[in-house]
C-alpha cells in the first residue's frame, strides 16, 4: 500500500529511499524491493524542480530500482561459489553507508553547537611571573659533570698539544705574549660565547695557543658554571662535554671582579 510523503525535499535518493524504509518500518536487509519501487516512483512523479541534476539523480535510482524489481521476478543467478545473488545486495550496502555518514554529521553537528558557546580566556601572566627565573643550583648544575671526566678531557687535549709541537723548530725559541689573567679571559668567553651559545669544550681548549692560556680557559669555564651562567653536560664517558649557554652573554656581570691569585 502506498503512502503519501509529505516532504518535499531530500538530499538525495539514498535520502528519500532511507525514509521510506523507516516510515515503513522495513528491515534494511530484506527490502520489499516492489513496493518501495512504487513509492519511490510515487515521489518521483509528484516533484516539482527545475534543476536537471538534482532531477537526474533521482531518475537514476528509480532506473536502478525497476532494474532490481525486473531481476526479483526472474530466476536468482548463481555466483561461483554456488550462492544464489541477492540483486538488493549493492543497494543495501549503499543504504547502509549513508545512513552511517549520516548519523555521523548529526554528531558533529551537535558538536559544533556545543562549541559555539565555549569561549577561551587569554594568558593574562604578571611580568613578574614570566621574568621569574628558578635559581640555579650548583650541585645540580655540575650533577653530571666530575673533575675525575674534566681531568680525563684536559689531558688528552694536552697530548694533542704537544703532538703538533715541531721537534726541531721548537727549540728555536719562542716570543712569548703577555700572559692573560682570569678577568680577562672570562671577558673573552663572554664574547666567545655571543656568538657560540653551545660549544664543545674539546674545541674550546684546542684553539688554546698555550698551557696557560689552556689553565685560564680551564678555570674561567668552572667560574662560570659556578655562577649559573653556562651548562656543561658529557652523555657517556670519555665523551666530549657540551657547553651550552644558559643566560644571555648581555647579561652577565661582575666579570672584571675576578682578579689574578
Amino acid at each position: 500500500m502506498a503512502i503519501s510523503v509529505k516532504i518535499n525535499v531530500f538530499e538525495g535518493p539514498l535520502d528519500l529511499l532511507l525514509h521510506l524504509i523507516e516510515k515503513n518500518k522495513i528491515d534494511i536487509y530484506d527490502i520489499p524491493i516492489v513496493e518501495i519501487t512504487d513509492q519511490y516512483m510515487e515521489y518521483i512523479h509528484g516533484m516539482e524542480t527545475e534543476d536537471l541534476g538534482t532531477m537526474s539523480e533521482f531518475l537514476v535510482m528509480a532506473a536502478t530500482l525497476l532494474d532490481i524489481k525486473c531481476k526479483m521476478l526472474l530466476p536468482r543467478e548463481v555466483n561461483e561459489e554456488g550462492q544464489e545473488e541477492d540483486p538488493r545486495e549493492e543497494l543495501v550496502q549503499k543504504l547502509l553507508e549513508y545512513k552511517m555518514y549520516k548519523f555521523m554529521s548529526y554528531e558533529l553537528k551537535d558538536k559544533l553547537d556545543g562549541a559555539a558557546g565555549v569561549f577561551y580566556k587569554k594568558a593574562t601572566i604578571p611580568q613578574e611571573v614570566l621574568k621569574y627565573r628558578e635559581p640555579v643550583d650548583p650541585q645540580e648544575l655540575l650533577a653530571s659533570l666530575t673533575l675525575e671526566k674534566l681531568n680525563q678531557i684536559y689531558k688528552s687535549i694536552l697530548k694533542k698539544q704537544e703532538a703538533k709541537i715541531d721537534p726541531i723548530r721548537s727549540k728555536f725559541g719562542t716570543i712569548e705574549k703577555e700572559e692573560v689573567s682570569l678577568s680577562d679571559k672570562m671577558l673573552e668567553m663572554k664574547e666567545y660565547a655571543a656568538s657560540h651559545r653551545s660549544f664543545s669544550f674539546r674545541k674550546l681548549m684546542e684553539g688554546q695557543t698555550s698551557r696557560i692560556q689552556m689553565i685560564v680557559t680551564f678555570l674561567s669555564i668552572l667560574e662560570l658554571m659556578k655562577m649559573g651562567y653556562i651548562h656543561a653536560e658529557q652523555e657517556t664517558l670519555f665523551d666530549d662535554i657540551q657547553i651550552e649557554v644558559r643566560e644571555d652573554p648581555e647579561t652577565w656581570r661582575h666579570l672584571t671582579e675576578f682578579a689574578d691569585e
